[in-house]
């Protein structure tokens, strides 16, 4: 009866520490996509028809 009594004990604080594993994996997984599709919009800057091309939109390098 010891290991029954063992294993209710014990239950909650390991499904507690699956739930924490898997929230850390799936953390891991959106970082790493977040960081994979940032690159991809820094590489090509799309302009939008609607706004019209300014002057300062031309020459200013440090706008983004």
């Amino acid at each position: 009866m010891g290991i029954h009594y063992d294993y209710k004990s014990t239950k909650s604080a390991k499904l507690m520490e699956k739930q924490a594993k898997r929230e850390k994996k799936l953390a891991e997984k959106k970082a790493k996509r977040l960081a994979k599709e940032g690159l991809k919009k820094d590489d090509k800057k799309i302009l939008d028809a609607s706004e019209p091309i300014t002057l300062d939109f031309l020459t200013n390098p440090n706008k983004e």
